[in-house]
Parts: C-alpha cells; structure tokens; sequence
C-alpha cells in the first residue's frame, strides 16, 4: 500500500461488519436472493477490477481512455477554472490524471472509493503527480449522501465525476436515486461527469463480462471469499459459478453467482439454504441510448450540455447540469 503525503488525511466511513452483516442477511432473505455490487471491492476484488479492465473483451475502459486522451483538453474547459473535483469510486485513478492535466487550478480533488487500499494508491500517486492539487480522500460508500470536505479555498464550482460506467451497476430508480444525489452535492453552476456505456452488438457487450481468461469469473467469485473472511459466512466458493447474460428487453447484463448443488450457508446463528441451480443477483450493467439516458436525467432534474464519444459510438462521456428545479 503507497504512503500518503503527510498533509493528507483521509475521512474514513467505510461500512462497518455490522452493516455488511445486515446487508447480506438482508439480501439472502430477498426472493430472489441478491447482493449489491459494492461488496465486490476488497483489496483483491479491486486488483482483479483492474485487471478486467485489461482483457480484451472489456472495450470499455480502454474506450473511454481512448474519449479521454482525444477530448481531455475540451471536457477541462467546459468544466472551467478552479474547480472542485469530486470522484465517485476513484478506482486507480487513469482518467482522473487524464483530467487534472488539462484542468485549470482545481480547486481539491475529492476521490470517494470504499476500497481503502485502492482509494491510498491512487491518490498517493496523484498527490506525486499534482503536489498543487489538494488531495481529500474520503473512504465511503458514495451511494450513501456525502458530506463533502470542506475545501481548503472556496471552488467556484463542485464537479461530480462519476466514469467507467458505473451508473449502469444501477436499476433504473437507482441510477435516479444516485443522480438527484449528484444534483444535490453539486454546487450552483456545478455540473456531473459521467461515462455512460451504449447499447451495441449483443455479442460483443456478453464477451466483455466473460472474458476467455475467466478474470471477471474471479472476480465475482471473490465475493463469496470475502464475506467468508469479513463476516465469518461459510459459503462453499467452489460450489457457485459466475454467470453473465445480456437481457436485451431490459438492455442489461445480469451477473448471478449460480449454485452448483443444494447447499444450506451460515450467516452467523442464520442459515440459508441454496436450490440447486438459483441465482443470485450481484450486479448489472445497464446499456442506454443517448435518448434513453437523457430522459432518466432529466426526470433527475438534470440535462445534457455535452457528449464525446469514440468514432464508433460504442461509449460516451457526457457532461450533465441542472435543468429544472430539484423533482
């Protein structure tokens, strides 16, 4: 783990066991059962993540990398001088340099990641790369409202940048949940930066979530592993496999952890019991049109002043501002 700067300090809220406990027990009594995506993001959930990133099915990341290099300067300059940046699950941080290369005297940079690991590295590197830049890291789980740092000086505006397309890990109440919730955090004359995958080739969305080297496999599965270190579960790892489909009605890919066999799993004095073959839920990847976006935004009180996207059209960054009193 990289040692931050002395003058850094992070504000951490990570959940504690006991609301991972709840969470979970929660979500096995659901029918069908379901956990969320957030319980993924350990210390090597969030190294697998990365690698994903890298497996040539997942054109994702390095689309957007691709929007970023050829744009980075344009979308800086929309988002105008001293500026507060605020990331939503910062992740390791590449787009981010990308942005704050081309940003005019950000006001602070405020990553908000629930992996404390990977929230320490990525700023740790950026603080060496902008040593101008305030660092204020928040460990949190950025679906809950924040309470923002108070800026060391006053932002003219608050930026939410939230990448990689992880609004689509929301059904759609959620995904407006966590809009009028960037809407609200973000000050007057603030605005939200957000990378929104689109719809394509079926085959080539379900290739980038079952990638030939079983990465995201592993990746999955070490949710189980987790939760049996974390909160003492005894979820037989072997006994589950990864499943991703793209259900193009809902114009999503469903992630489940299937069970292999009939199965009883202890969540402390609780036991839950597994069918043969059942499903449970753990993340979805919402695909949009342009239009389809826009209209989720705008029933969050917020429009679309600008979109970039790569020569194909397979992604896009798109940059939202208040529209409309808050609904």
């Amino acid at each position: 783990m990289s040692a931050l700067p002395k003058d850094i300090r992070v504000d951490d809220r990570h959940p504690d066991v006991e609301d991972t406990l709840h969470t979970v027990r929660r979500g096995l009594s659901a029918k069908p059962k379901r956990l969320p995506s957030r319980l993924f993001y350990d210390e090597r959930g969030s190294a697998l993540f990365e690698a994903i990133c890298e497996q040539p099915e997942y054109y994702l990341t390095r689309t957007e990398i691709a929007i970023m290099r050829d744009h980075a300067a344009e979308i800086a300059a929309t988002l105008g001088p001293e500026a507060r940046l605020v990331e939503y699950g910062s992740g390791s941080g590449i787009k981010t340099r990308m942005l704050l290369e081309h940003m005019e005297s950000p006001a602070a940079y405020v990553p908000v990641e629930i992996s404390r690991t990977a929230l320490m590295e990525s700023v740790a590197a950026l603080a060496a790369q902008f040593p101008h830049v305030p660092m204020q890291p928040v460990c949190a789980d950025f679906t809950q409202p924040l309470r923002l740092p108070v800026a060391a000086r006053a932002p003219r505006r608050t930026i939410i940048y939230f990448p990689g397309s992880t609004i689509g890990n929301f059904e759609s109440k959620d995904a407006m949940k966590i809009l009028r919730q960037m809407r609200a955090e973000m000050s007057d004359g603030g605005g939200v930066l957000i990378g929104v995958d689109l719809k394509k080739d079926a085959a080539e969305i379900e290739a980038a979530y079952n990638d030939a080297a079983g990465v995201t496999r592993d990746f999955t599965l070490n949710m189980l592993v987790r939760l049996n270190r974390e909160i003492g579960t005894d979820f037989d790892v072997d006994a589950f496999r990864h499943r991703a489909r793209y259900n193009a009605l809902a114009g999503r890919i469903e992630t489940s952890l299937v069970s292999t066999v009939r199965q009883e799993v202890r969540v402390g004095p609780e036991t839950y019991v597994f069918r043969e073959d059942e499903a449970m839920q753990v993340e979805y990847s919402c695909k949009y049109s342009l239009e389809d976006f826009a209209l989720m935004a705008s029933k969050a009180g917020l429009s679309v002043e600008k979109v970039w996207m790569d020569a194909e059209k397979k992604f896009s960054v798109q940059y939202l501002v208040r529209s409309t009193p808050a609904p």
